[in-house]
């Protein structure tokens, strides 16, 4: 089914306003990825364990950022989402310097709660301010290109974090990129305007002023099956990738003797060019395909992941780094093309008064499982196989934790079914 254009005017600040909300997004993954190339100082400095770490890297994190970001979300539905944003980057920034005045795993983990707390409020009231900037036809490209933070952040995360932690220490790296941060906000709050809601959508236009009440926008999109195989499969897929994401450049230090830079770079590239192509293709497709067929929002996103699965296991199992390299790519770009189709999806299950709430609530279940269990996982995994494997076990744990793609795809498979069913125009 075509998606008819929308009448309403292209608002000419609209790639201003999603070159700020990129740069916020990007600032938000350096804050949420940096833990990945410190993980090794911290983890010698402190003494913890892999499951430990794990747990500093995922469920410290994901605790305070799902459960505060459906009222958030709420709230943002109700009143100006751009203040909200420019509260939250201000404060996840300031948490994240704060990290690095710690002295003990247990303050750095109340901390990185903190930095958690910060980002709940950062990324469902972009979804739904692109959705009002841009119309329809153009969301998954828009949503792809905000997306681009995730890959460029992460890699610029990784590659900042271990410049300056191997010419200085793990602490300067946490307050250098939470200054930064907090130094960003009020020129996104000079430079973002609220904007109407529901403008490019036809049926919304007539509710986008109503208030939604917050058990109204939850039990709307929680009676839709496509919301829950939609949330479970991108669950499924963060865990491998927000665990590879954090242990990879560990995996690189054990098993390949690299030293804190030489991992930073190695995996910052491959983060930066495979993450790239595969958002952008993501969003590509998804405005193409999808506007023929509203399945294909979910079909690109299974078969993505059903490639990254054994290129992942190829790569893995390289015995030379520089092979390696050039196989971590593909597995690399495909675990992230889901992300402009699915959150352009996202964003048609419910009306233009609840999809902040609606994109929130999808959050909550991807990162609640993703991020909180992903790092962990992969972490207890490498612990448990550290008696066969030694210092092979992370190689081990996370071509485990690849056969989480196979899962996504298949839920994508089934939500392709009655995914034009539960659309909102």
């Amino acid at each position: 089914m075509t998606q008819e254009p929308s009448s309403a005017p292209r608002d000419p600040s609209r790639h201003v306003v999603l070159a700020l909300l990129f740069i916020v997004y990007t600032f938000n993954f350096i804050d949420r990825q940096i833990m990945g190339i410190l993980n090794t100082p911290i983890q010698e400095e402190l003494g913890a364990s892999d499951a430990q770490m794990g747990l500093l890297g995922g469920l410290s994190f994901a605790l305070f950022y799902t459960g505060l970001g459906i009222p958030i979300a709420w709230l943002a539905d109700r009143s100006n989402r751009t203040w909200i944003m420019t509260a939250a980057l201000t404060l996840w920034s300031g948490f994240t310097a704060l990290c690095g005045f710690t002295q003990s795993y247990s303050q750095l983990f109340l901390a990185r709660m903190g930095v958690g707390v910060g980002e709940a409020g950062g990324v469902a009231p972009a979804y739904s301010l692109i959705s009002d900037y841009f119309p329809p036809q153009e969301r998954a490209r828009a949503l792809a290109v905000y997306s681009f933070g995730i890959p460029i952040g992460s890699a610029a995360g990784i590659a900042l974090g271990g410049i300056v932690a191997s010419m200085v220490d793990w602490r300067t790296a946490f307050i250098t990129v939470g200054i930064a941060g907090v130094l960003i906000a009020p020129i996104f709050k000079l430079f973002v305007r609220e904007p109407e809601r529901g403008r490019y959508d036809v049926k919304a236009q007539s509710s986008a002023s109503e208030k939604a009440g917050l058990l109204q926008a939850v039990g709307f999109v929680a009676r839709k099956p496509t919301f829950w195989l939609l949330s479970f499969g991108a669950s499924c897929s963060s865990i491998m990738g927000y665990g590879s994401f954090y242990w990879i450049p560990t995996f690189l230090r054990r098993s390949y003797g690299f030293d804190l830079q030489q991992a930073a770079f190695y995996y910052a590239s491959i983060l930066l060019i495979g993450g790239v192509i595969g958002v952008w293709l993501g969003g590509m497709l998804g405005d193409k395909l999808g506007a023929k067929r509203r399945a294909m929002f979910a079909l690109v996103p299974a078969a993505a992941w059903l490639l990254a699965l054994p290129c992942y296991a190829i790569g893995l199992l390289s015995p030379s780094p520089t092979i390696a390299f050039f196989l971590f790519l593909a597995p690399t770009a495909l675990g992230l093309v889901w992300l402009g189709p699915v959150i352009a999806a996202v964003q048609h299950l419910a009306p233009a008064n609840m999809r902040t709430t609606a994109s929130a609530s999808f959050l909550f279940i991807n990162n609640l499982i993703g991020i909180g269990l992903g790092t962990y996982l992969l972490g207890l995994l490498s612990d448990l196989l550290s008696a066969q494997f030694g210092e092979e076990s992370l190689r081990y744990s996370i071509l485990a934790g690849s056969g989480f793609y196979l899962i996504a795809a298949l839920l994508y498979l089934i939500a392709s079914r009655s995914l034009s069913r539960d659309w909102v125009d």
